[in-house]
């Protein structure tokens, strides 16, 4: 364990913190641009945060420690999961000790902090959106766990840096049919987990259809600036989740120098560039769905996934 591979995986845990609100305003930007709509600056995530930790933070009377502590634990499980995965360089000496199955382990634990927290309150909004939050990631785990799979069956190792190191060892550019149907059913969990469309819509407060909205009512100042940062920080995991499995090309496999990291970084913006866009085109092509047929999506992102292990499974009999 080098000094430069320590510095590498604590260097993108800390870009990954820093570009998760560029994402979400790039995002931004490009639904504004498609809807025919004067979109808002690029940095318009870092004026929101830098407005919200220079307010007091109010809370409710009845507001127990969990509440209160809630922001911090999300916030810290993100930049948690932002450390093992491989974003940048493979070379992830401390990554060794927590797979792939450890990763959604701590998306579902912000989760259910998120949960307690609005319930602890007693608010109608905030145990509505727990519950709703629950069932999303009760269907939606065992949808990513089923993708997760289909790489595991290929490179024989639960660890993400083992299987981008799969990837770009192999000679020429293989195509998976399994994985075909697999990046489908990533990218309709990936829209669940964040709250996008056509499941949730961020930029809504109706107190009908809100989700992950409606969690957040409460919290107010540095607690709210938190949890808003967790959740960008979340759909950039989910991005880079889906450039190791899929796309890595670009990442380093070793930290050998500040050349071959700076030139990783560049290729991880320019695939968040399209990520970002593509993201923006999905949810404005698409309707909202009705909250009872969220079931029926999350379903069949994890049939499609099983059926990439079906097909995996056929192909190497």
């Amino acid at each position: 364990m080098n000094a430069l591979a320590i510095f590498s995986q604590l260097g993108g845990a800390a870009l990954a913190v820093a570009l998760a609100p560029v994402l979400a305003g790039w995002v931004a930007q490009c639904r504004a641009w498609l809807q025919n709509r004067s979109a808002p600056p690029l940095l318009q995530p870092y004026r929101t945060l830098r407005k919200l930790f220079r307010k007091d933070a109010a809370l409710a009377t009845y507001a127990s420690p969990l509440f209160r502590a809630t922001p911090y634990v999300v916030f810290g499980t993100m930049a948690m999961a932002a450390a093992i995965i491989p974003s940048v360089t493979t070379d992830l000496p401390m990554a060794r000790v927590a797979d792939a199955i450890a990763l959604v382990g701590l998306f579902a634990t912000a989760r259910v902090f998120m949960a307690l927290a609005a319930m602890d309150i007693g608010t109608v909004f905030g145990s509505m959106g727990a519950r709703r939050e629950m069932m999303i990631g009760f269907l939606a785990e065992p949808a990513l766990l089923m993708v997760l799979f289909n790489a595991f069956l290929m490179f024989g190792s639960t660890a993400l840096p083992t299987v981008v190191e799969g990837t770009l060892n192999a000679r020429g550019l293989a195509l998976h049919p399994s994985l075909a149907f697999a990046g489908v059913a990533f990218v309709m969990v990936m829209l669940a987990e964040n709250g996008r469309i056509p499941i949730d819509n961020p930029a809504t407060h109706l107190e009908v259809t809100m989700i992950h909205e409606a969690m957040l009512l409460e919290y107010s100042a540095r607690h709210l600036a938190l949890m808003e940062w967790a959740s960008w920080l979340k759909l950039f995991n989910y991005a880079c989740i889906g450039f190791a499995l899929f796309v890595p090309w670009g990442i380093a496999l070793h930290a050998n120098g500040p050349l071959a990291l700076l030139f990783a970084v560049a290729w991880l913006v320019l695939k968040l560039v399209v990520a970002g866009a593509v993201l923006a085109v999905i949810e404005t092509v698409s309707a909202k769905l009705r909250i009872f047929r969220a079931p029926e999506f999350l379903s069949m992102a994890f049939l499609l996934a099983v059926l990439g292990l079906l097909v995996h499974l056929l192909l190497q009999s």
